[in-house]
């Protein structure tokens, strides 16, 4: 899925940005700046954060863990050090039920946890100077886990390690007023934790890896 997502806002942006054209009349306080070197982008996203489990183990009990969809609010910062390169930081924080499937338990509720994923990109952003531009990205990403909580019952306590992965983002500005931008985006973020159950009981490794699909709203200094 996110190969496919990945692929069509790639090639959509660059489509449409064949078609678009610049408006730079000084003369008008509308029409659009585009992307420039020593500028600054502050962008407000909804996100939806759609975590892949591609891989896990679970000691004692067996199974697979499964990390809920989310969805928050994201704000990110874009420096342009040239009309086309970028570092983008983002900074959200979502909350995902745990579980773990086909144990020798059956299902069990594991419990939920918040995840701070701040990620740092560096961009390439294709034609910046017209109203429609896109861009693909590469990076790191800090994914902590903070305030969990076990479901109860046969979870008594629960902890996740934190971790560092990659990330890789396309996505697409279009400048459709002044310093005003609409932002589509989407983000793979590579990340495995260790989560350790009933003080170290049980313990289960898995690759959550989430897509992270964002729209929203932006504005260049």
């Amino acid at each position: 899925m996110a190969k496919v997502l990945f692929a069509a806002c790639l090639a959509g942006g660059l489509a449409l940005s064949g078609m678009a054209s610049a408006q730079t009349a000084a003369t008008d306080p509308d029409a659009p700046v585009g992307k420039a070197a020593n500028t600054i982008m502050i962008r407000l996203r909804g996100i939806g954060v759609l975590p892949q489990d591609s891989s896990s183990s679970i000691s004692t009990i067996g199974g697979n863990v499964n990390a809920s969809n989310s969805a928050a609010p994201e704000v990110d910062f874009s420096y342009f050090f040239t009309d086309h390169i970028a570092a983008e930081l983002i900074a959200a924080t979502t909350r995902h039920e745990i579980s773990a499937s086909n144990t020798s338990l059956a299902r069990v509720d594991v419990g939920s946890v918040w995840v701070l994923p701040p990620t740092l990109t560096l961009q390439y952003h294709f034609m910046p100077h017209e109203r429609f531009s896109p861009y693909v990205g590469a990076g790191l990403n800090a994914t902590f886990f903070y305030d969990a909580h076990p479901a109860g019952g046969a979870v008594t306590s629960l902890g996740f390690s934190d971790n560092v992965g990659a990330a890789i983002q396309a996505g697409f500005d279009y400048n459709f007023i002044g310093h005003w931008f609409a932002n589509f985006d989407v983000k793979q973020i590579f990340v495995n934790t260790d989560a350790s159950l009933n003080n170290g009981a049980i313990h289960a490794k898995t690759a959550l890896n989430p897509t992270v699909i964002g729209a929203g709203i932006g504005y260049r200094f």
